[in-house]
């Protein structure tokens, strides 16, 4: 029987598809294919089953430093903006989210490459925003011969600043900027390039970029909140907050918190997706699943501690509990974190999403061609044609 709900927007999901799985043994697991961590064809096949269960999203991560965030014998990545770029002509519906890290990384290179992920992909590009603070990026100063890493402070800061600058870089070419008239030999009109002038305390940028603007105008910004700095970035910037709790209610304080804190800054809340982070151990039964987790803590010798919901059981248990978080506003969905993708990400697409739609809870085909689309966010007006 369907499941009514007072939830008056569907709910969202992507899958984080970084390394082989959110648990640090995930690679040494049977079928893993520990073999071909950085296999184009794995990673094309993990997009195609994402995008066979209408995910809103796939997120890859990546950093300047080897798994600095996860105690993990796993080494090595891909760069995830190439990876996106490559998956990009090959997907269709799915939304592509690479990080992409600003610390090191200047602006004008960060909107041309997620301009051309959105090119490429037809209007199905994000940007995952990342930067390196004093806590984990003493080995990315280092490869950069920058010095001290910066504070957490100080670091998103800098991501503050990169992200006004790339977003006016998208927006320095307004939407119908190439004419291509072969009469009079004109292909762009040059009224309608504009000089973006920033001159700010980390980059001074002229413009106007290179790349026309993307399909969707600004391709949407994911942030994962994990600092107080990073929350008020989140707030004033972000399209997609990623968020860590481990109950509902914890949950629904974030999302109610952020809210609040976008219509401080004239933003209109309603236009934030709250996507709690949710790492899944998925198995026929809950003995089953227990034993699964068992077998990886034992493989790698830690602990998993998530400091976020950690799921272990069924697919049913699974469904509810994004159910009981989605129906009263905690969340607008979840970013999940496979313990193995090879194993749960199988169990997402061909027994959660069908649990979920016949909840009326999910999109049964993708509402459009874009990432905007899936997110239910409207093409934003071009800040220069406004003032033309």
């Amino acid at each position: 029987m369907a499941r009514p709900t007072s939830s008056p927007r569907p709910l969202h999901l992507g899958v984080d598809l970084s390394d082989a799985g959110a648990h640090p043994a995930a690679w040494r697991t049977h079928g893993s294919q520990a073999q071909r961590p950085f296999d184009a064809e794995r990673l094309q096949h993990l997009v195609d089953t994402a995008q066979r269960g209408t995910l809103d999203l796939v997120v890859i991560d990546d950093s300047f430093s080897l798994q600095p965030t996860r105690s993990t014998t796993l080494r090595g990545r891909l760069d995830a903006a190439l990876v996106a770029a490559r998956l990009a002509p090959r997907s269709q519906g799915i939304g592509l989210v690479p990080t992409v890290a600003t610390t090191h990384t200047e602006p004008f290179h960060v909107s041309k490459a997620i301009a051309t992920i959105d090119h490429v992909s037809g209007g199905r590009a994000g940007w995952q925003l990342g930067w390196s603070s004093a806590e984990h990026g003493e080995q990315d100063a280092s490869h950069f011969g920058r010095g001290a890493a910066p504070s957490e402070a100080a670091a998103v800061a800098e991501a503050e600043e990169a992200v006004e600058v790339v977003s006016a870089l998208w927006d320095s070419w307004e939407d119908d900027a190439e004419i291509r008239d072969e009469a009079t030999h004109r292909y762009v009109d040059r009224a309608k390039l504009h000089y973006v002038e920033h001159d700010g305390v980390h980059f001074a940028v002229k413009g106007p970029s290179i790349t026309p603007r993307p399909p969707q105008g600004q391709p949407p910004i994911v942030v994962r909140v994990g600092s107080d700095e990073s929350f008020g970035l989140a707030a004033r910037h972000a399209d997609v907050v990623r968020i860590s709790a481990t109950s509902r209610d914890e949950a629904l304080d974030l999302r109610l918190r952020l809210r609040a804190a976008a219509a401080a800054a004239g933003r209109e809340p309603g236009d934030l997706r709250v996507l709690a982070d949710a790492f899944v151990v998925t198995g026929p039964d809950q003995a089953s699943a227990r034993a699964r987790l068992d077998l990886l803590t034992e493989l790698e010798g830690v602990r998993w501690d998530t400091d976020s919901l950690t799921h272990v059981g069924t697919a049913r248990e699974l469904t509810d509990t994004f159910l009981a978080w989605w129906e009263i506003g905690a969340v607008d969905g979840f970013v999940v974190r496979p313990s193995s993708l090879h194993t749960d990400l199988d169990v997402l697409v061909d027994d959660v999403v069908p649990m979920l739609r016949t909840a009326r809870a999910f999109r049964e085909q993708y509402n459009g061609p874009t990432l905007r689309d899936q997110l239910g966010l409207v093409h934003p007006a071009n800040r220069y044609a406004a003032i033309a």
